[in-house]
Parts: C-alpha cells; sequence; structure tokens
C-alpha cells in the first residue's frame, strides 16, 4: 500500500502469484505508478487549475499510463525469472487534484465512497463471479458458495498490458474513502461499511476493519486505507455544488436507473457555467447538442417570443440535443443569475463507448422517453381531435 498525502497518492495492490512472487509484483506496481504520478504532477497542477474536459481526460490518462508502465514492467520482469512467471497484482489507486479525484483500478480490490451516510461503491470486481452476475448466468446466492469466487479476469503485470478502469470524482468535505484488498470486503457486506464508520474515531477505523476480517475468517491479506476529506483547498463554486449536482442528475430520468459509480462517471464529463439575469442560454431555432440541469436560479422557456414555462433548481431542457443536432424548439433565458450543468453529444457519447453496460442503461432510457412523449402527443391529439369534432358537430345548428 502506499500513503502519499504531499503527492496525494493513494494505493492498494494484493499481489498474487506464490507469497514471494505476489511481494514483488504489488511493491513493483506501487513504485512504478508513484514515479510516474510524481513525474507528471504538472498534469495534477493543470486539472486544479483548471477542470475543463481536456485536463479531466489528461488526468485520467495520467492514472492510466502509469498502471499500463507497471503492467508492462512487471511483466518484464516474470518473463526474465522462472520463480517469478505469472506473478500479477490487483491494484486500486486514488490521486487527489484539488477538489477532484482520480481512481485507477484493475483487479478485486475496491474503493468505498462514504457521503452524507451512504456508502457507495466506486470500483466494479473485475472477477468471473462479477461477469456471471452482470450476465444473469448466476444469483447472488450462488455465487456467495461459487468455486470461482477468487478467480480474476484481470489483473496487473499477467500480460503486457491491461485494461485500466479510470474514475473521476468530486472531493467534498466531509467524504471518506477506503480502499482495500478483497481480503477485507470479503468479509464485510457493502450494508455494514455505514455502521463500522460510524462506531471509531477515523484514525481508528483501519484497524477495525482489519479485525473485523480477522474476527470472521481472515484467510487472505487485510489491507485498508482511509482517507478522510477535511477541506479541498480552494473552495471553488462548482466543488461546492457537487452533492446538488449529484442530486438533480438522479431526478433526471435520463439517468434516473444508472448505478451511483455510473451517475459519477456522468458528472465526470459535465460542465458548469453561471448566466447572468436576461441572458439567452439556448436559442429558438438555432442548433444545439447540450442537456442543460438547472442547479440554481431560475429560467423561462419561451415560444415565438411567448413565455409558456418557468424552470427552478432541478429542471432539465434540451435532452433531444444529445440526440442529434437539430435546432432548439423554444429559446429559454435565466430570469436571474442562474448556474447551470452541460452535459454535451459528444463528451456523452466518448462515455458510453468506454462503459457498454451504462450506453444500454442510456439508450433504453432514451426509449422510454421517447415513448412516454409520443404517448403524451397521442394523448393531447386525441383530445384535439375530439374538441375539433365536436365544434363541427355543433357548427351547423349555430349557422341555423
Amino acid at each position: 500500500m502506499l500513503v502519499d498525502e504531499g503527492l496525494g497518492l493513494f494505493i492498494v495492490a494484493d499481489g498474487m502469484g506464490g507469497h514471494a512472487a505476489g511481494e514483488v509484483a504489488s511493491a513493483k506496481a506501487v513504485e512504478t505508478v508513484k514515479q510516474h504520478v510524481t513525474a507528471n504532477k504538472n498534469v495534477l497542477k493543470d486539472l486544479i487549475k483548471d477542470p475543463s474536459q481536456v485536463n479531466r481526460a489528461a488526468a485520467a490518462s495520467l492514472v492510466e499510463v502509469a498502471i499500463q508502465r507497471a503492467c508492462a514492467e512487471i511483466y518484464r520482469i516474470a518473463n526474465t525469472d522462472n520463480s517469478k512467471r505469472g506473478m500479477g497484482t490487483t491494484f486500486v489507486c486514488l490521486v487527489v487534484a484539488g477538489a477532484r479525484g482520480v481512481i485507477g483500478h484493475v483487479g478485486d480490490s475496491r474503493i468505498y465512497l462514504i457521503r452524507q451516510g451512504q456508502c457507495h461503491r466506486l470500483t466494479e470486481d473485475h472477477t468471473l463471479i462479477s461477469a456471471q452476475l452482470k450476465a444473469g448466468t448466476i444469483t447472488r446466492e450462488q455465487a456467495l458458495t461459487s468455486q470461482y469466487r477468487n478467480v480474476i479476469t484481470r489483473a496487473v503485470g499477467i500480460q503486457e498490458s491491461v485494461q485500466v478502469d479510470t474514475l473521476l470524482v468530486d472531493m467534498v468535505p466531509g467524504d471518506v474513502f477506503i480502499l482495500c484488498s478483497d481480503g477485507l470486503h470479503g468479509y464485510l457486506e457493502d450494508e455494514e461499511v455505514v455502521p463500522l464508520v460510524k462506531s471509531v474515531g477515523l484514525g481508528d477505523l483501519p484497524k477495525k476493519f482489519i479485525n473485523v476480517a480477522n474476527e470472521r475468517g481472515g484467510k487472505d491479506n487485510i489491507t485498508s486505507v482511509v482517507l478522510s476529506v477535511k477541506e479541498v483547498g480552494e473552495q471553488t463554486e462548482e466543488a461546492a455544488e457537487a452533492s446538488s449536482r449529484m442530486e438533480a442528475l438522479k431526478k433526471i430520468p435520463l439517468f434516473r436507473h444508472l448505478t451511483y459509480k455510473e451517475q459519477t462517471a456522468v458528472l465526470s464529463v459535465a460542465t458548469t457555467r453561471t448566466f447572468p439575469g436576461g441572458r439567452e442560454i439556448v436559442t429558438e431555432g438555432q442548433p444545439g447538442e447540450e442537456l442543460y440541469v438547472v442547479i440554481r436560479g431560475r429560467v423561462a422557456i419561451e415560444k415565438s417570443g411567448v413565455e409558456i414555462a418557468e424552470l427552478r433548481a432541478g429542471g432539465h431542457f434540451g435532452e433531444m440535443g444529445l440526440i442529434d443536432n437539430a435546432p432548439r424548439s423554444a429559446t429559454v433565458r435565466a430570469t436571474e443569475p442562474t448556474r447551470v450543468m452541460m452535459i454535451a453529444r459528444q463528451d456523452l457519447m466518448n462515455l458510453m463507448k468506454r462503459e457498454s453496460i451504462l450506453a444500454v442503461k442510456m439508450l433504453w432510457s432514451f426509449v422510454q422517453v421517447l415513448s412516454d412523449r409520443l404517448r403524451t402527443t397521442n394523448s393531447e391529439l386525441s383530445d384535439a381531435r375530439q374538441e375539433l369534432a365536436v365544434a363541427q358537430a355543433v357548427q351547423p345548428f349555430s349557422e341555423e
């Protein structure tokens, strides 16, 4: 493991391939990743100064490349020493850059986030059991007793390269991040994490976790790193409203069925902007490809210069822009200083290309939204036809 507060780097790596070889693999992974992050600290500084999509992508790439370098180095060592052939390691890290954290993950070590009294798993196990559960070929009850529980589908160093999962997450004061090996979470249900966090001081929490795992069997290496977020440097407006963005996203039908990890991934491609009162956000007839969510303030929706609706915090508009670049059907104007979150079609599409399960959920949600709109339109047309038929039936009598 590694705890480097100065660099903002926190790691848990669980080696495989015999005691000696596994220890070499995990140590080499930690060493290589630390060296690469240290040599490229400017990427993290750029993210702190300007959380643009370009700088976010660069930070995620930094973590991915660091882990890939570790993978290649471990593979090289294993192929030059027969006693270490086949060694590898799981790997999970959190790199802190101001108000944001960058997660890198391979294997079945995990990161949990405790936020506002709730526990969220921010990593997905790369195991055969996890793949079978996702495919629906086994039940959760069957998974508990499966002989394949410890089969890992991805590890650092087994091959020359590996697919790395990365995720950008907001760092909010009060957050608690827990990095751990399967030697801990194998003995711990997700719903038990929050009560344990509340039961002791944060300084005693790693020891508490390890004691619980040992009491319940402790047959594997147990490692736990706990990071408590007390402050995030300059408390920028965007960082301060992190919780508001997540709550607003959850209420939008397109994203309602995503897991917390998947919703976090969507937020990682979103940007925020403030519009002064009276400023047009979108213009009727102009093309657009962004979904907008009101975080703070109010907007008026105008059709042909006539106000037809008003949206407050939590309201959203422009979702059809995520499908195509068609002209906007109405003008949306800020009626007071208004803060909005924007999700661009291309950024969302790039995310969906990387996350196939998220893409399927999103496409299904799009179908549901379009179906609901079609149903509403048909109902309104039916009512209009009935009114027209009544008017036509009454007209001849009125003329007589």
